[in-house]
């Protein structure tokens, strides 16, 4: 199937639609296309003049091959040829969490948004506990935080992700992975670690509750995302929040008492040393107790 599959995809590249774009990365673009018996799939063709493109190839072959897990977007199908090279992924229906958090027209409430969190962190503990080798996936952002259509999360592009060895850590030259979610380390350093994506994993988990990107245009100068955030713990969280999560009078105080212990959390990924970020075993632990008091708070209201 792979074999006939990498030869129809092959001679139709030039048939490639912006009506079928679903998005566009550092190395490539993601088209939306159709097996012969119906199923929809993602195809992630990839932009060989750009410089690192089949370093990229190669890096994210050797993650998609092997692992296997839930929250971890999968893979169908590879196509490589000397003048093309893609992958045969599935769809996923709901696109990324960027669009969700993001776009007017959309809307996750905070269970739903709780919910994706547990599940990226579960995706993550797989990368750095549950397989043979470490993974590091050096790019975790909302953009690569994809939807199915349940809502559950898979976490996508392991284009510049690094498999560790023997060691908690190496030193690798700086790739395209995305500014202000990038831990300090990997920034001035090159250094890449589990606790680099740990860093990531924290400013994800301030964005999906506030809805402030890193990026933002008010973190400015000293002024960071984080920054903001710890300057509202634990009184003033309420001056953070994304103001569509409280919609409902009702259950406001059980929202804020919420977000305050996630953005807790969230500084914890985020400690300057590397070694002082809490690790994704613990953070698992937490999100899924704050989970369940939030359950219990809501039913109670």
């Amino acid at each position: 199937m792979e074999k006939n599959f990498s030869a129809r995809t092959h001679t139709s590249n030039k048939r490639f639609s912006l009506n079928n774009l679903l998005g566009e990365g550092s190395f490539g673009s993601v088209y939306k296309g159709k097996l012969s018996d119906g199923m929809n799939i993602a195809i992630k063709v990839l932009n060989l003049q750009v410089d690192g493109a089949f370093k990229s190839f190669d890096a994210e072959c050797e993650v998609l091959r092997n692992v296997r897990h839930r929250n971890l977007l999968k893979i169908i199908s590879i196509c490589s040829n000397t003048d093309f090279k893609a992958f045969v992924l599935e769809y996923m229906l709901n696109g990324s969490l960027e669009k969700w958090l993001h776009s007017n027209n959309h809307f996750l409430n905070i269970l739903q948004r709780l919910n994706i969190v547990i599940d990226v962190a579960s995706a993550l503990g797989y990368l750095h506990q549950g397989y043979s080798t470490s993974i590091v996936h050096c790019d975790l952002k909302p953009s690569n935080v994809l939807l199915d259509e349940d809502m559950s999360a898979h976490v996508a592009d392991f284009g510049i992700a690094k498999l560790l060895g023997d060691g908690d850590s190496m030193t690798w030259t700086m790739t395209l992975a995305t500014t202000g979610y990038m831990a300090p380390e990997y920034v001035l350093q090159g250094i890449v670690s589990t606790s680099g994506d740990m860093y990531s994993f924290g400013i994800l988990l301030m964005e999906t509750f506030t809805r402030k990107r890193p990026t933002d245009d008010m973190f400015i100068g000293e002024m960071s995302l984080k920054d903001w955030v710890n300057a509202s713990l634990p009184h003033s969280v309420i001056d953070i929040i994304d103001p569509n999560l409280l919609r409902n009078d009702k259950d406001n105080d059980v929202v804020k008492e919420c977000i305050s212990s996630l953005m807790g959390l969230a500084m914890g990924c985020c400690a300057k040393s590397p070694k002082q970020r809490t690790n994704i075993v613990n953070v698992s632990a937490a999100l899924n107790k704050i989970k369940l008091k939030l359950l219990k708070d809501i039913g109670r209201n």
